[in-house]
């Protein structure tokens, strides 16, 4: 075996133990330091998997003090910001978990840190690592839809609340929007080639979330549970999106994709409450287009496939410290997507329409 890659995980929730379940998968990467805020509680997470060449911190500081490779940060949202920039100072490349921050000030501050250090700053968009992502794309950029000028996409859940951390402001910064919504901008932006963002009117509320008839912690919510916002583009493109925790509807609809040549159509997989956004796999997929006046309407085949997308995004950020390549998903570019996020809520509070200001 050649030389092995040292990872080390900052944040050990949930989310943490995907994390390590994927890099113990991976041959040449070996898990050796883990830190969180709550003491023990990274022991008990080397403890529960098993990771038997790892140390345990409580400051995440201390943890970058050792020869690692890169780090993967999966603490609450409003941890991101100050353990990735701390890490790309120490020299380290960074697995950042999404929403990339709480604050479009703090992604671009990361973004900075990333350029100038010269180290990875790869966020965690896993749906892309569907094949079937990469063939929406794929049509989408083959030109065959003619001038794209209307896209719509969101994901709406009829009852998918989470708690803990994801409904308090000031750890989460946002409530679908970033936790699911980020999913949703990801697969219309990144099919597009991330256009830049000009403008946003946006609104949102927490009927639901705030509401104990619908919520266990509702005197703790202060999130969105719901929103929907009118974004401009470079290029005379509009983004219709909307994304929804809770609501008395069974679906917000598919993503639409319209063009002056054909249009498409992308419907989420999965049933339930839980379902219907786009953190999972692609259900159907149809084009609209004429073929000699007439209206036609082609079903696309999906690609079938067993691939574990979570475990993807792991294997690709650590493909790229192998080959010594750039990041798969930048930084650079999830900004855009924060950049709408941050204008969704400005607009939302403002009740007006407002500039979004990015690179």
């Amino acid at each position: 075996m050649g030389r092995m890659f040292r990872i080390g995980i900052i944040g050990s929730g949930g989310i943490a133990g995907e994390h390590a379940r994927a890099y113990k998968n991976i041959e040449d990467v070996q898990i050796v330091g883990v830190a969180d805020i709550l003491p023990g509680r990274a022991d008990q997470f080397i403890e529960r998997w098993g990771l038997k060449d790892a140390v345990g911190f409580d400051d995440h500081r201390r943890l970058l003090e050792l020869d690692l490779d890169g780090v993967s940060i999966c603490t609450p949202n409003v941890a991101h910001y100050q353990t990735t920039v701390d890490a790309l100072r120490a020299g380290k490349h960074v697995m950042l978990e999404k929403p990339m921050s709480v604050t479009l000030e703090e992604a671009a501050e990361m973004v900075r840190a990333s350029k100038e250090t010269g180290n990875m700053l790869n966020v965690g968009f896993q749906p892309r690592y569907d094949p079937n992502m990469g063939m929406i794309k794929d049509l989408v950029q083959s030109g065959q839809l003619g001038k794209v000028y209307y896209v719509e996409t969101g994901g709406g859940r009829r009852r998918g609340m989470p708690g803990g951390t994801f409904i308090r402001q000031d750890i989460a910064g946002a409530g679908a929007m970033a936790d699911i919504g980020c999913y949703s901008l990801d697969l219309a932006l990144n099919t597009l080639g991330y256009p830049k963002p000009l403008t946003v009117s946006a609104y949102t509320s927490n009927y639901f979330g705030t509401n104990p008839k619908y919520h266990g912690e509702s005197s703790k919510f202060d999130v969105e549970d719901f929103g929907v916002a009118i974004i401009r583009f470079e290029g005379d493109l509009v983004l219709n999106f909307k994304t929804s925790w809770a609501m008395h509807m069974d679906t917000l609809g598919a993503t639409m994709f319209l063009g002056t040549d054909a249009g498409l159509k992308v419907t989420p997989a999965g049933t339930g409450p839980w379902s219907g956004v786009w953190d999972g796999r692609v259900g159907s997929i149809s084009m609209f287009h004429d073929i000699q006046g007439h209206h036609t309407e082609s079903s696309i085949p999906l690609v079938h496939h067993q691939l574990n997308v979570f475990e993807e995004k792991i294997k690709d950020f650590v493909r790229a410290l192998r080959e010594g390549t750039t990041a798969p998903i930048p930084g650079e570019q999830i900004l855009r997507n924060q950049a709408i996020l941050d204008g969704i809520l400005r607009s939302s509070l403002t009740k007006r329409e407002v500039e979004i200001q990015v690179d």
